[in-house]
Protein backbone atom coordinates (compact mmCIF):
# COMPACT_ATOMS: atom_id res chain seq x y z
CA UNK A 1 0.00 0.00 0.00
CA UNK A 2 0.99 3.66 -0.32
CA UNK A 3 1.78 5.71 2.78
CA UNK A 4 3.13 9.19 3.47
CA UNK A 5 6.34 8.47 5.39
CA UNK A 6 8.92 10.47 7.26
CA UNK A 7 12.24 8.86 6.39
CA UNK A 8 14.41 11.64 7.84
CA UNK A 9 13.73 14.65 10.08
CA UNK A 10 14.30 17.92 8.21
CA UNK A 11 13.06 21.51 8.24
CA UNK A 12 12.12 21.54 4.55
CA UNK A 13 10.01 18.37 4.06
CA UNK A 14 12.84 16.76 2.10
CA UNK A 15 12.69 13.74 4.40
CA UNK A 16 9.02 13.07 3.56
CA UNK A 17 7.80 10.94 0.64
CA UNK A 18 5.06 8.60 -0.49
CA UNK A 19 6.39 5.09 -0.04
CA UNK A 20 5.13 1.64 -0.87
CA UNK A 21 4.97 -0.41 2.35
CA UNK A 22 3.23 -3.56 3.51
CA UNK A 23 -0.42 -3.37 4.44
CA UNK A 24 -0.65 -3.44 8.25
CA UNK A 25 -1.52 -6.73 9.91
CA UNK A 26 -4.35 -6.32 12.36
CA UNK A 27 -3.39 -7.20 15.92
CA UNK A 28 -5.84 -8.49 18.52
CA UNK A 29 -8.08 -5.67 19.68
CA UNK A 30 -7.39 -3.59 16.61
CA UNK A 31 -9.60 -2.64 13.67
CA UNK A 32 -8.29 -2.56 10.11
CA UNK A 33 -9.68 0.44 8.23
CA UNK A 34 -9.55 1.40 4.57
CA UNK A 35 -8.73 5.10 4.85
CA UNK A 36 -10.95 7.37 2.75
CA UNK A 37 -9.81 10.73 4.14
CA UNK A 38 -7.04 11.94 6.45
CA UNK A 39 -6.95 15.49 7.79
CA UNK A 40 -3.79 17.51 8.19
CA UNK A 41 -2.98 18.87 11.63
CA UNK A 42 -0.21 21.22 12.73
CA UNK A 43 1.46 18.45 14.79
CA UNK A 44 1.88 16.47 11.54
CA UNK A 45 4.01 19.30 10.20
CA UNK A 46 5.97 19.57 13.45
CA UNK A 47 6.66 15.84 13.49
CA UNK A 48 8.40 16.05 10.10
CA UNK A 49 10.97 18.24 11.88
CA UNK A 50 11.12 16.37 15.17
CA UNK A 51 9.71 19.52 16.78
CA UNK A 52 6.58 17.99 18.36
CA UNK A 53 6.50 16.69 21.94
CA UNK A 54 5.75 13.19 20.63
CA UNK A 55 8.77 11.99 18.67
CA UNK A 56 8.16 8.66 16.91
CA UNK A 57 11.10 6.62 15.73
CA UNK A 58 11.99 7.24 12.07
CA UNK A 59 10.69 6.00 9.66
CA UNK A 60 7.01 6.43 10.45
CA UNK A 61 3.73 7.11 8.64
CA UNK A 62 2.17 10.53 9.18
CA UNK A 63 -1.46 11.15 10.05
CA UNK A 64 -3.12 11.79 13.42
CA UNK A 65 -6.72 11.36 12.32
CA UNK A 66 -8.72 9.85 9.50
CA UNK A 67 -12.07 8.43 8.46
CA UNK A 68 -12.84 5.33 6.43
CA UNK A 69 -14.53 1.96 6.25
CA UNK A 70 -13.89 -1.05 8.45
CA UNK A 71 -12.25 -3.96 6.65
CA UNK A 72 -11.60 -6.36 9.55
CA UNK A 73 -12.54 -6.29 13.22
CA UNK A 74 -13.03 -8.61 16.19
CA UNK A 75 -16.67 -9.37 16.93
CA UNK A 76 -16.38 -7.86 20.41
CA UNK A 77 -14.98 -4.60 19.05
CA UNK A 78 -18.44 -3.26 18.26
CA UNK A 79 -17.47 -2.72 14.62
CA UNK A 80 -18.12 -4.77 11.50
CA UNK A 81 -16.83 -4.66 7.92
CA UNK A 82 -18.38 -1.76 6.02
CA UNK A 83 -18.95 0.44 9.08
CA UNK A 84 -18.09 4.12 8.58
CA UNK A 85 -15.63 5.12 11.28
CA UNK A 86 -13.46 8.05 12.34
CA UNK A 87 -10.59 8.39 14.77
CA UNK A 88 -6.89 7.82 14.73
CA UNK A 89 -3.67 7.67 16.66
CA UNK A 90 -0.53 9.78 16.80
CA UNK A 91 0.67 8.35 13.49
CA UNK A 92 -0.48 6.11 10.65
CA UNK A 93 -3.51 7.84 9.15
CA UNK A 94 -2.07 9.04 5.85
CA UNK A 95 -2.04 5.67 4.13
CA UNK A 96 -4.34 3.37 2.20
CA UNK A 97 -5.00 1.31 5.32
CA UNK A 98 -4.58 1.81 9.06
CA UNK A 99 -4.90 -0.65 11.94
CA UNK A 100 -5.55 0.90 15.34
CA UNK A 101 -7.15 -0.10 18.67
CA UNK A 102 -10.93 -0.30 18.54
CA UNK A 103 -11.13 2.21 21.39
CA UNK A 104 -9.60 4.86 19.13
CA UNK A 105 -12.50 4.67 16.68
CA UNK A 106 -16.03 6.04 16.69
CA UNK A 107 -18.91 5.80 14.22
CA UNK A 108 -19.13 8.68 11.75
CA UNK A 109 -22.04 10.90 12.88
CA UNK A 110 -25.07 11.02 10.62
CA UNK A 111 -24.84 13.83 8.11
CA UNK A 112 -21.04 13.97 7.91
CA UNK A 113 -19.09 12.71 4.91
CA UNK A 114 -15.63 11.14 5.23
CA UNK A 115 -13.83 14.47 4.69
CA UNK A 116 -15.80 16.21 7.44
CA UNK A 117 -15.45 13.25 9.79
CA UNK A 118 -11.68 13.16 9.32
CA UNK A 119 -11.53 16.88 10.10
CA UNK A 120 -13.69 16.83 13.22
CA UNK A 121 -11.94 14.80 15.90
CA UNK A 122 -8.83 16.64 17.11
CA UNK A 123 -10.06 20.16 16.39
CA UNK A 124 -13.49 19.82 17.96
CA UNK A 125 -12.35 17.74 20.92
CA UNK A 126 -9.80 20.48 21.69
CA UNK A 127 -12.48 23.16 21.38
CA UNK A 128 -14.98 21.25 23.54
CA UNK A 129 -12.42 20.37 26.21
CA UNK A 130 -11.31 23.99 26.40
CA UNK A 131 -14.59 25.88 26.15
CA UNK A 132 -17.12 23.54 27.73
CA UNK A 133 -15.24 21.06 29.91
CA UNK A 134 -12.68 23.46 31.38
CA UNK A 135 -14.17 26.85 30.56
CA UNK A 136 -17.74 25.98 31.62
CA UNK A 137 -19.00 28.13 28.77
CA UNK A 138 -22.44 29.64 29.31
CA UNK A 139 -24.97 30.99 26.86
CA UNK A 140 -24.42 34.70 26.19
CA UNK A 141 -20.79 34.81 27.31
CA UNK A 142 -18.17 36.52 25.17
CA UNK A 143 -15.44 34.34 23.65
CA UNK A 144 -12.41 35.70 21.81
CA UNK A 145 -10.95 33.04 19.48
CA UNK A 146 -7.48 33.63 18.10
CA UNK A 147 -6.25 31.76 15.05
CA UNK A 148 -9.85 31.66 13.87
CA UNK A 149 -8.90 30.67 10.33
CA UNK A 150 -7.25 27.42 11.42
CA UNK A 151 -8.96 24.11 11.97
CA UNK A 152 -8.89 24.37 15.77
CA UNK A 153 -9.82 28.05 15.80
CA UNK A 154 -12.77 27.58 13.45
CA UNK A 155 -13.92 24.60 15.51
CA UNK A 156 -13.87 26.80 18.62
CA UNK A 157 -15.90 29.49 16.85
CA UNK A 158 -18.38 26.95 15.49
CA UNK A 159 -18.82 25.20 18.83
CA UNK A 160 -19.10 28.42 20.84
CA UNK A 161 -21.84 29.65 18.52
CA UNK A 162 -23.63 26.31 18.84
CA UNK A 163 -23.51 26.70 22.63
CA UNK A 164 -25.10 30.15 22.44
CA UNK A 165 -21.99 32.21 23.16
CA UNK A 166 -21.08 35.50 21.49
CA UNK A 167 -17.93 35.07 19.43
CA UNK A 168 -15.16 37.42 18.34
CA UNK A 169 -13.15 35.63 15.63
CA UNK A 170 -9.60 36.95 15.35
CA UNK A 171 -6.90 36.49 12.73
CA UNK A 172 -3.67 38.30 11.97
CA UNK A 173 -4.64 38.40 8.29
CA UNK A 174 -7.35 40.80 7.23
CA UNK A 175 -7.74 39.01 3.89
CA UNK A 176 -9.16 35.98 5.72
CA UNK A 177 -11.90 37.73 7.64
CA UNK A 178 -14.62 37.37 5.01
CA UNK A 179 -13.93 33.65 4.67
CA UNK A 180 -14.02 33.22 8.45
CA UNK A 181 -17.34 35.06 8.58
CA UNK A 182 -18.77 32.79 5.91
CA UNK A 183 -17.53 29.66 7.69
CA UNK A 184 -18.69 30.31 11.26
CA UNK A 185 -20.84 33.49 11.38
CA UNK A 186 -19.13 35.09 14.40
CA UNK A 187 -20.64 38.09 16.15
CA UNK A 188 -17.56 40.18 15.38
CA UNK A 189 -14.26 39.96 13.52
CA UNK A 190 -10.89 41.28 14.60
CA UNK A 191 -7.37 41.66 13.22
CA UNK A 192 -5.24 40.68 16.20
CA UNK A 193 -2.11 42.64 15.44
CA UNK A 194 -0.69 45.26 17.77
CA UNK A 195 -3.07 46.67 20.37
CA UNK A 196 -6.57 45.24 20.01
CA UNK A 197 -7.87 45.53 23.59
CA UNK A 198 -9.84 48.71 22.89
CA UNK A 199 -11.60 47.05 19.94
CA UNK A 200 -12.54 44.11 22.15
CA UNK A 201 -13.86 46.50 24.79
CA UNK A 202 -15.93 48.38 22.21
CA UNK A 203 -17.35 45.18 20.73
CA UNK A 204 -18.36 43.83 24.16
CA UNK A 205 -19.67 47.09 25.55
CA UNK A 206 -16.81 47.27 28.04
CA UNK A 207 -17.35 43.78 29.43
CA UNK A 208 -14.27 42.23 27.74
CA UNK A 209 -14.17 38.44 27.27
CA UNK A 210 -15.17 35.62 29.55
CA UNK A 211 -12.90 33.22 27.66
CA UNK A 212 -9.92 33.93 25.41
CA UNK A 213 -9.00 30.87 23.33
CA UNK A 214 -5.36 31.26 22.29
CA UNK A 215 -3.49 28.77 20.09
CA UNK A 216 -1.09 31.52 18.95
CA UNK A 217 1.00 32.69 21.90
CA UNK A 218 3.65 35.36 21.43
CA UNK A 219 2.43 38.97 21.16
CA UNK A 220 -1.19 37.82 20.82
CA UNK A 221 -1.06 36.26 24.29
CA UNK A 222 0.54 39.39 25.74
CA UNK A 223 -2.25 41.63 24.48
CA UNK A 224 -4.91 39.07 25.38
CA UNK A 225 -4.07 39.48 29.07
CA UNK A 226 -5.73 42.89 28.68
CA UNK A 227 -8.86 41.41 27.10
CA UNK A 228 -10.10 39.04 29.84
CA UNK A 229 -12.91 40.11 32.12
CA UNK A 230 -12.78 39.66 35.90
CA UNK A 231 -13.33 35.97 36.68
CA UNK A 232 -12.59 34.95 33.09
CA UNK A 233 -10.11 32.52 31.57
CA UNK A 234 -7.16 32.96 29.24
CA UNK A 235 -6.77 29.52 27.69
CA UNK A 236 -3.35 28.43 26.43
CA UNK A 237 -3.89 26.08 23.47
CA UNK A 238 -0.57 26.34 21.66
CA UNK A 239 2.22 28.53 20.35
CA UNK A 240 1.82 28.81 16.58
CA UNK A 241 3.58 32.19 16.69
CA UNK A 242 6.73 30.42 17.86
CA UNK A 243 7.45 32.49 20.97
CA UNK A 244 6.30 30.98 24.26
CA UNK A 245 5.10 33.99 26.25
CA UNK A 246 5.53 34.69 29.95
CA UNK A 247 3.23 36.49 32.36
CA UNK A 248 3.87 38.29 35.63
CA UNK A 249 1.52 36.68 38.17
CA UNK A 250 0.38 40.05 39.51
CA UNK A 251 -1.55 40.55 36.25
CA UNK A 252 -4.06 37.69 36.73
CA UNK A 253 -4.11 38.48 40.45
CA UNK A 254 -5.07 42.13 40.01
CA UNK A 255 -7.41 41.48 37.08
CA UNK A 256 -8.95 38.39 38.68
CA UNK A 257 -8.65 35.97 35.77
CA UNK A 258 -7.16 32.50 35.32
CA UNK A 259 -4.54 31.28 32.87
CA UNK A 260 -5.38 27.68 31.97
CA UNK A 261 -3.44 25.21 29.84
CA UNK A 262 -5.49 22.90 27.62
CA UNK A 263 -4.20 19.54 26.38
CA UNK A 264 -7.28 17.78 25.08
CA UNK A 265 -5.54 14.51 24.24
CA UNK A 266 -3.92 14.26 27.66
CA UNK A 267 -7.21 15.21 29.32
CA UNK A 268 -8.96 12.32 27.56
CA UNK A 269 -6.16 9.92 28.51
CA UNK A 270 -6.30 10.89 32.17
CA UNK A 271 -10.09 10.94 32.28
CA UNK A 272 -11.18 8.41 29.64
CA UNK A 273 -14.82 8.47 30.69
CA UNK A 274 -14.90 12.22 30.12
CA UNK A 275 -13.08 11.81 26.81
CA UNK A 276 -15.77 9.39 25.63
CA UNK A 277 -18.49 11.72 26.86
CA UNK A 278 -16.97 14.66 24.98
CA UNK A 279 -16.89 12.71 21.71
CA UNK A 280 -20.46 11.59 22.33
CA UNK A 281 -21.64 15.16 22.81
CA UNK A 282 -19.83 16.27 19.67
CA UNK A 283 -21.44 13.44 17.70
CA UNK A 284 -24.88 14.59 18.87
CA UNK A 285 -24.16 18.17 17.87
CA UNK A 286 -22.85 17.09 14.46
CA UNK A 287 -25.79 14.76 13.80
CA UNK A 288 -28.18 17.59 14.65
CA UNK A 289 -26.39 19.87 12.20
CA UNK A 290 -25.34 22.30 14.92
CA UNK A 291 -21.61 21.96 14.18
CA UNK A 292 -19.95 21.30 10.82
CA UNK A 293 -16.20 21.14 10.15
CA UNK A 294 -14.96 23.56 7.50
CA UNK A 295 -12.84 22.00 4.74
CA UNK A 296 -10.50 24.43 3.01
CA UNK A 297 -9.59 21.92 0.31
CA UNK A 298 -9.43 18.21 -0.40
CA UNK A 299 -6.35 16.91 -2.20
CA UNK A 300 -5.16 13.48 -3.28
CA UNK A 301 -2.38 12.08 -1.12
CA UNK A 302 -0.02 12.51 -4.07
CA UNK A 303 -0.32 16.29 -3.57
CA UNK A 304 0.73 16.11 0.09
CA UNK A 305 3.51 18.68 -0.36
CA UNK A 306 1.03 21.31 -1.55
CA UNK A 307 -1.05 20.64 1.56
CA UNK A 308 1.87 20.90 3.99
CA UNK A 309 3.23 24.05 2.36
CA UNK A 310 -0.20 25.70 2.46
CA UNK A 311 -0.47 24.96 6.18
CA UNK A 312 3.05 26.22 6.78
CA UNK A 313 2.30 29.45 4.93
CA UNK A 314 -0.99 29.94 6.75
CA UNK A 315 -2.91 30.05 3.49
CA UNK A 316 -5.91 28.02 4.65
CA UNK A 317 -9.26 28.58 6.33
CA UNK A 318 -10.35 25.37 8.03
CA UNK A 319 -8.80 21.97 7.47
CA UNK A 320 -6.99 20.35 4.56
CA UNK A 321 -7.99 16.76 3.85
CA UNK A 322 -5.86 14.24 1.96
CA UNK A 323 -7.44 11.28 0.19
CA UNK A 324 -5.40 8.08 -0.17
CA UNK A 325 -5.93 6.12 -3.35
CA UNK A 326 -6.79 9.23 -5.34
Amino acid sequence: MKALRVEKLTDDLSGVSITEIDKPERAEGEVLVAVRAASLNFPDLLMTRGAYQFKPEVPFTLGLEFAGEVVEADAESGFAPGDRVMGGAKTGGMADFASIPAGNLRPVPDGLDFDQAAAMGAAYSTAYTALVEIGRLQKGQWVLVHGASGGVGLAACDLAKAMGARVIAASHREDKLDRIAEACAPDALLVNQGRFREQVSEITGGHLCDIVFDPIGGDVFDESTRCVTFGGQLQVIGFVAGRIPEIAVNIPLIKGFSVVGVRAGEYARRFPERGRAIMGELAKLASAGRITPTIDRTLPLSRWREAFEAMQAGDIVGKIVLTPGA
